[in-house]
């Protein structure tokens, strides 16, 4: 699996980072950012962190 962020949707909520902080990050312009590879150890929060998200900006391939 491989994620990224929607900036033009992404609000900024932290909700991602909170969950899953080896692969996404809050960055200096208050939006989050992929900043890791989706591995095993780190798959099933990953997910959790895409169904969370509440405007939908995290999108998985």
């Amino acid at each position: 699996m491989r994620v990224y962020i929607d900036e033009d949707l992404c609000i900024g909520c932290g909700l991602c980072a909170n969950i899953e902080p080896s692969v996404f990050e809050m960055g200096e312009d208050n939006f989050s950012h992929v900043i890791g590879d989706v591995t095993d150890d780190n798959e099933e929060n990953t997910h959790e962190a895409v169904e969370s998200c509440p405007v939908d900006a995290i999108k998985e391939e």
